[in-house]
Protein backbone atom coordinates (compact mmCIF):
# COMPACT_ATOMS: atom_id res chain seq x y z
CA UNK A 1 0.00 0.00 0.00
CA UNK A 2 0.96 3.68 -0.13
CA UNK A 3 1.42 5.73 3.04
CA UNK A 4 2.98 8.93 4.38
CA UNK A 5 6.13 7.90 6.24
CA UNK A 6 7.99 10.02 8.78
CA UNK A 7 11.79 9.95 8.37
CA UNK A 8 12.78 12.54 10.96
CA UNK A 9 12.22 16.28 11.53
CA UNK A 10 10.96 17.97 8.34
CA UNK A 11 11.25 14.70 6.40
CA UNK A 12 8.24 12.75 5.12
CA UNK A 13 7.51 10.89 1.90
CA UNK A 14 4.58 9.13 0.22
CA UNK A 15 6.01 5.63 0.00
CA UNK A 16 5.07 2.06 -0.78
CA UNK A 17 5.03 0.07 2.48
CA UNK A 18 3.78 -3.39 3.51
CA UNK A 19 0.04 -3.76 4.08
CA UNK A 20 -0.91 -3.88 7.77
CA UNK A 21 -1.84 -7.27 9.20
CA UNK A 22 -3.76 -8.45 12.25
CA UNK A 23 -1.21 -8.56 15.10
CA UNK A 24 -3.54 -9.01 18.06
CA UNK A 25 -6.87 -10.80 18.30
CA UNK A 26 -8.60 -7.48 19.08
CA UNK A 27 -7.28 -5.74 15.93
CA UNK A 28 -9.12 -4.77 12.77
CA UNK A 29 -7.72 -3.60 9.45
CA UNK A 30 -9.64 -0.69 7.95
CA UNK A 31 -9.49 0.65 4.41
CA UNK A 32 -9.10 4.42 4.68
CA UNK A 33 -11.84 6.19 2.71
CA UNK A 34 -11.19 9.64 4.24
CA UNK A 35 -8.59 11.10 6.55
CA UNK A 36 -7.46 14.55 7.61
CA UNK A 37 -4.38 16.39 8.85
CA UNK A 38 -4.19 17.66 12.44
CA UNK A 39 -2.00 20.35 13.96
CA UNK A 40 -0.38 17.59 16.00
CA UNK A 41 0.76 15.95 12.74
CA UNK A 42 2.57 19.18 11.89
CA UNK A 43 4.26 19.17 15.30
CA UNK A 44 5.42 15.60 14.69
CA UNK A 45 6.79 16.52 11.28
CA UNK A 46 8.68 19.41 12.89
CA UNK A 47 10.29 17.02 15.38
CA UNK A 48 8.38 18.17 18.48
CA UNK A 49 7.50 14.58 19.47
CA UNK A 50 10.74 12.61 19.80
CA UNK A 51 8.84 9.42 20.70
CA UNK A 52 7.71 9.19 17.05
CA UNK A 53 10.35 7.04 15.39
CA UNK A 54 11.53 7.32 11.78
CA UNK A 55 9.61 4.86 9.63
CA UNK A 56 6.26 5.53 11.34
CA UNK A 57 3.20 6.15 9.16
CA UNK A 58 1.61 9.41 10.34
CA UNK A 59 -2.03 10.29 10.98
CA UNK A 60 -4.60 9.46 13.63
CA UNK A 61 -8.03 10.32 12.16
CA UNK A 62 -9.92 8.27 9.59
CA UNK A 63 -13.20 6.98 8.26
CA UNK A 64 -13.33 3.77 6.28
CA UNK A 65 -14.47 0.20 5.72
CA UNK A 66 -13.47 -2.77 7.84
CA UNK A 67 -11.66 -5.33 5.66
CA UNK A 68 -10.47 -7.83 8.29
CA UNK A 69 -10.98 -8.49 12.00
CA UNK A 70 -9.19 -10.47 14.68
CA UNK A 71 -10.89 -13.43 16.33
CA UNK A 72 -11.75 -11.45 19.50
CA UNK A 73 -13.44 -8.57 17.66
CA UNK A 74 -17.11 -9.10 18.44
CA UNK A 75 -18.93 -6.02 17.18
CA UNK A 76 -17.43 -5.47 13.72
CA UNK A 77 -17.51 -7.41 10.49
CA UNK A 78 -15.81 -6.87 7.11
CA UNK A 79 -17.82 -4.32 5.16
CA UNK A 80 -18.81 -2.22 8.19
CA UNK A 81 -18.37 1.51 7.79
CA UNK A 82 -16.57 3.01 10.81
CA UNK A 83 -15.07 6.17 12.25
CA UNK A 84 -11.59 5.38 13.59
CA UNK A 85 -10.99 7.24 16.84
CA UNK A 86 -7.81 9.24 17.25
CA UNK A 87 -7.27 7.43 20.57
CA UNK A 88 -7.42 3.69 21.16
CA UNK A 89 -9.19 2.15 24.16
CA UNK A 90 -8.44 -1.29 25.57
CA UNK A 91 -11.85 -1.27 27.26
CA UNK A 92 -10.61 -3.11 30.35
CA UNK A 93 -8.52 -0.72 32.45
CA UNK A 94 -9.93 1.64 35.08
CA UNK A 95 -9.44 4.68 32.86
CA UNK A 96 -11.38 3.11 30.00
CA UNK A 97 -14.19 2.09 32.39
CA UNK A 98 -14.39 5.76 33.39
CA UNK A 99 -14.46 6.91 29.75
CA UNK A 100 -10.95 8.38 29.89
CA UNK A 101 -9.76 6.58 26.77
CA UNK A 102 -6.97 9.08 26.16
CA UNK A 103 -5.38 7.85 29.39
CA UNK A 104 -5.81 4.13 28.66
CA UNK A 105 -3.30 2.06 30.63
CA UNK A 106 -3.90 -1.17 28.74
CA UNK A 107 -1.89 -0.32 25.65
CA UNK A 108 -4.17 2.30 24.12
CA UNK A 109 -4.34 6.09 24.33
CA UNK A 110 -2.90 8.17 21.51
CA UNK A 111 -0.87 5.57 19.69
CA UNK A 112 -1.98 5.83 16.03
CA UNK A 113 0.57 7.84 14.06
CA UNK A 114 2.56 8.21 17.25
CA UNK A 115 3.74 4.88 18.66
CA UNK A 116 2.34 2.71 15.84
CA UNK A 117 1.54 3.27 12.16
CA UNK A 118 -1.35 5.64 11.58
CA UNK A 119 -4.11 6.61 9.19
CA UNK A 120 -2.30 8.57 6.46
CA UNK A 121 -2.31 5.46 4.35
CA UNK A 122 -4.55 3.31 2.20
CA UNK A 123 -5.01 0.81 5.05
CA UNK A 124 -4.61 1.06 8.82
CA UNK A 125 -4.43 -1.49 11.63
CA UNK A 126 -6.78 -0.41 14.42
CA UNK A 127 -5.97 -1.87 17.88
CA UNK A 128 -8.84 -2.68 20.27
CA UNK A 129 -11.21 -2.25 17.35
CA UNK A 130 -14.42 -2.89 19.29
CA UNK A 131 -13.71 0.07 21.58
CA UNK A 132 -11.79 2.33 19.19
CA UNK A 133 -14.28 2.70 16.35
CA UNK A 134 -17.81 4.04 15.95
CA UNK A 135 -20.20 2.85 13.26
CA UNK A 136 -20.78 5.46 10.55
CA UNK A 137 -24.43 5.70 9.48
CA UNK A 138 -24.85 5.65 5.70
CA UNK A 139 -26.49 9.10 5.77
CA UNK A 140 -23.49 10.77 7.43
CA UNK A 141 -21.12 12.18 4.77
CA UNK A 142 -17.44 11.28 4.94
CA UNK A 143 -16.37 14.91 5.37
CA UNK A 144 -18.62 15.26 8.42
CA UNK A 145 -17.75 11.85 9.83
CA UNK A 146 -13.98 12.41 9.79
CA UNK A 147 -14.45 15.44 12.06
CA UNK A 148 -15.72 13.02 14.73
CA UNK A 149 -12.43 11.14 14.84
CA UNK A 150 -10.83 13.93 16.87
CA UNK A 151 -11.75 17.55 16.05
CA UNK A 152 -15.28 17.78 17.42
CA UNK A 153 -14.63 15.60 20.50
CA UNK A 154 -11.57 17.73 21.33
CA UNK A 155 -13.54 20.96 21.01
CA UNK A 156 -16.30 19.57 23.22
CA UNK A 157 -14.46 17.49 25.81
CA UNK A 158 -11.28 19.52 26.34
CA UNK A 159 -12.67 22.95 25.52
CA UNK A 160 -16.39 23.44 26.11
CA UNK A 161 -16.98 20.76 28.76
CA UNK A 162 -13.75 21.29 30.72
CA UNK A 163 -14.34 25.04 30.53
CA UNK A 164 -17.87 24.56 31.90
CA UNK A 165 -19.45 26.80 29.27
CA UNK A 166 -22.98 27.65 30.36
CA UNK A 167 -25.95 29.89 29.61
CA UNK A 168 -25.12 33.58 29.76
CA UNK A 169 -21.34 33.13 29.71
CA UNK A 170 -18.92 35.31 27.83
CA UNK A 171 -16.62 32.93 25.98
CA UNK A 172 -13.36 33.93 24.31
CA UNK A 173 -11.64 31.56 21.87
CA UNK A 174 -7.99 32.41 21.27
CA UNK A 175 -7.00 30.89 17.93
CA UNK A 176 -9.35 30.64 14.96
CA UNK A 177 -7.96 27.44 13.49
CA UNK A 178 -10.02 24.27 13.05
CA UNK A 179 -10.27 23.29 16.73
CA UNK A 180 -10.96 26.87 17.82
CA UNK A 181 -13.79 27.26 15.32
CA UNK A 182 -15.14 23.82 16.23
CA UNK A 183 -15.27 25.08 19.82
CA UNK A 184 -17.46 27.97 18.67
CA UNK A 185 -19.83 25.55 16.94
CA UNK A 186 -20.14 23.30 19.99
CA UNK A 187 -20.26 26.13 22.56
CA UNK A 188 -23.36 27.50 20.81
CA UNK A 189 -25.26 24.46 22.14
CA UNK A 190 -24.94 25.88 25.68
CA UNK A 191 -26.48 29.33 25.03
CA UNK A 192 -23.58 31.59 26.03
CA UNK A 193 -24.27 35.31 26.04
CA UNK A 194 -21.36 36.08 23.73
CA UNK A 195 -18.59 34.21 21.87
CA UNK A 196 -15.52 36.16 20.81
CA UNK A 197 -12.83 34.72 18.52
CA UNK A 198 -9.34 36.22 18.49
CA UNK A 199 -6.94 35.48 15.62
CA UNK A 200 -4.46 37.25 13.35
CA UNK A 201 -5.78 35.85 10.04
CA UNK A 202 -8.60 37.76 8.40
CA UNK A 203 -9.94 34.68 6.60
CA UNK A 204 -10.31 32.81 9.88
CA UNK A 205 -12.09 35.73 11.50
CA UNK A 206 -14.56 35.75 8.60
CA UNK A 207 -15.19 32.03 9.05
CA UNK A 208 -15.62 32.54 12.80
CA UNK A 209 -18.51 34.89 12.12
CA UNK A 210 -20.08 32.33 9.76
CA UNK A 211 -19.97 29.52 12.33
CA UNK A 212 -21.53 31.51 15.15
CA UNK A 213 -19.07 33.92 16.77
CA UNK A 214 -20.62 37.19 17.91
CA UNK A 215 -17.32 39.04 17.45
CA UNK A 216 -14.11 38.11 15.65
CA UNK A 217 -11.12 40.41 16.00
CA UNK A 218 -7.35 40.59 16.01
CA UNK A 219 -5.66 40.69 19.42
CA UNK A 220 -5.51 44.18 20.79
CA UNK A 221 -8.40 46.38 21.80
CA UNK A 222 -10.76 43.49 22.54
CA UNK A 223 -8.30 41.80 24.92
CA UNK A 224 -7.52 45.15 26.55
CA UNK A 225 -11.22 45.80 27.17
CA UNK A 226 -11.67 42.35 28.69
CA UNK A 227 -8.59 42.59 30.90
CA UNK A 228 -9.54 46.06 32.14
CA UNK A 229 -13.24 45.20 32.46
CA UNK A 230 -15.14 42.23 33.85
CA UNK A 231 -13.26 39.67 31.75
CA UNK A 232 -14.48 36.45 30.16
CA UNK A 233 -16.14 33.62 32.07
CA UNK A 234 -14.42 31.03 29.88
CA UNK A 235 -11.34 31.38 27.68
CA UNK A 236 -10.49 28.52 25.32
CA UNK A 237 -6.84 28.45 24.28
CA UNK A 238 -6.83 26.94 20.80
CA UNK A 239 -3.67 28.41 19.27
CA UNK A 240 -1.05 26.18 20.84
CA UNK A 241 1.17 29.24 21.05
CA UNK A 242 2.80 30.65 24.21
CA UNK A 243 1.60 34.16 23.33
CA UNK A 244 -1.91 32.80 22.87
CA UNK A 245 -1.87 31.33 26.35
CA UNK A 246 -0.70 34.68 27.74
CA UNK A 247 -3.66 36.37 26.03
CA UNK A 248 -5.96 33.90 27.77
CA UNK A 249 -4.62 34.82 31.19
CA UNK A 250 -5.27 38.49 30.41
CA UNK A 251 -8.80 37.95 29.12
CA UNK A 252 -10.19 35.69 31.87
CA UNK A 253 -12.17 37.19 34.75
CA UNK A 254 -11.51 36.56 38.42
CA UNK A 255 -13.02 33.17 39.17
CA UNK A 256 -13.07 32.31 35.46
CA UNK A 257 -11.85 29.24 33.60
CA UNK A 258 -9.13 28.71 31.00
CA UNK A 259 -9.46 25.52 28.94
CA UNK A 260 -6.32 24.79 26.95
CA UNK A 261 -6.90 22.63 23.86
CA UNK A 262 -4.04 23.74 21.61
CA UNK A 263 -1.08 21.42 21.04
CA UNK A 264 1.98 23.04 22.58
CA UNK A 265 5.31 22.19 21.02
CA UNK A 266 7.23 24.78 23.05
CA UNK A 267 7.38 25.69 26.75
CA UNK A 268 4.79 28.19 27.94
CA UNK A 269 5.24 30.48 30.93
CA UNK A 270 2.55 30.28 33.59
CA UNK A 271 2.48 33.50 35.63
CA UNK A 272 1.19 32.10 38.89
CA UNK A 273 2.30 35.26 40.67
CA UNK A 274 -0.51 37.06 38.83
CA UNK A 275 -3.12 34.31 38.61
CA UNK A 276 -3.23 32.69 42.05
CA UNK A 277 -5.08 35.53 43.78
CA UNK A 278 -7.71 35.70 40.99
CA UNK A 279 -9.09 32.19 41.62
CA UNK A 280 -8.57 31.16 37.99
CA UNK A 281 -9.10 27.52 37.07
CA UNK A 282 -6.91 26.11 34.28
CA UNK A 283 -7.66 22.81 32.56
CA UNK A 284 -6.04 20.90 29.72
CA UNK A 285 -6.00 17.36 28.47
CA UNK A 286 -5.84 14.61 25.91
CA UNK A 287 -9.14 14.01 24.12
CA UNK A 288 -10.96 10.78 25.01
CA UNK A 289 -13.52 10.67 22.14
CA UNK A 290 -16.05 9.17 24.55
CA UNK A 291 -18.44 11.85 23.30
CA UNK A 292 -18.27 10.73 19.66
CA UNK A 293 -21.63 8.84 19.61
CA UNK A 294 -23.46 11.85 21.09
CA UNK A 295 -21.81 14.30 18.70
CA UNK A 296 -22.59 11.97 15.80
CA UNK A 297 -26.31 12.21 16.55
CA UNK A 298 -26.11 16.00 16.74
CA UNK A 299 -24.45 16.04 13.32
CA UNK A 300 -27.03 13.70 11.80
CA UNK A 301 -29.89 15.90 12.96
CA UNK A 302 -28.36 19.19 11.87
CA UNK A 303 -27.50 20.60 15.29
CA UNK A 304 -23.84 21.31 14.43
CA UNK A 305 -22.97 23.52 11.46
CA UNK A 306 -19.61 22.04 10.48
CA UNK A 307 -19.57 22.51 6.69
CA UNK A 308 -17.42 25.70 6.81
CA UNK A 309 -14.69 23.82 8.71
CA UNK A 310 -13.70 21.69 5.68
CA UNK A 311 -12.06 24.02 3.19
CA UNK A 312 -9.90 21.76 0.99
CA UNK A 313 -10.16 18.21 -0.35
CA UNK A 314 -7.46 16.08 -1.95
CA UNK A 315 -6.87 12.56 -3.12
CA UNK A 316 -4.87 10.34 -0.78
CA UNK A 317 -1.90 10.43 -3.15
CA UNK A 318 -1.73 14.23 -2.71
CA UNK A 319 -0.90 13.83 0.99
CA UNK A 320 2.24 15.96 0.93
CA UNK A 321 0.41 18.74 -0.93
CA UNK A 322 -2.33 18.61 1.71
CA UNK A 323 0.26 18.97 4.48
CA UNK A 324 1.72 22.06 2.84
CA UNK A 325 -1.67 23.70 2.29
CA UNK A 326 -2.67 22.96 5.88
CA UNK A 327 0.68 24.08 7.34
CA UNK A 328 0.29 27.48 5.68
CA UNK A 329 -3.38 27.85 6.53
CA UNK A 330 -3.23 31.55 7.32
CA UNK A 331 -2.15 32.17 3.73
CA UNK A 332 -4.08 29.41 1.94
CA UNK A 333 -7.27 29.82 3.96
CA UNK A 334 -7.13 26.15 4.93
CA UNK A 335 -8.95 24.87 7.98
CA UNK A 336 -9.60 21.13 7.78
CA UNK A 337 -8.17 19.44 4.72
CA UNK A 338 -9.80 16.10 3.93
CA UNK A 339 -8.19 13.43 1.77
CA UNK A 340 -10.37 10.87 -0.01
CA UNK A 341 -9.52 7.43 -1.30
Amino acid sequence: MRALVYHGPAQTSWDTVPDPVIEEATDAVVRVDATTVCGTDLHIRQGDFPEVKPGTVLGHEAVGEVVETGRQVNHLRPGDQVIVSSVSACGDCRECHDGRYGQCRGGGGWILGNLIDGTHAELVRVPFADHSTTRRPCDLPLDDAVLLAELLPTAYEVGVRNGHVGPGDTVVVVGGGPVGLASVVVARLYSPHRIIVVDLAGSRLETAARVGADAAESPGEMITELSEGPGADVVIEASGDPDGFLLCTRAVRAGGRIASIGTHGRPTTLHLECLWRRNVTISMGQVDTSSTPWLLELLRFGQLAVAPLVTHTFGLDAMEDAYEVFAHGTGTGALKVVLHR
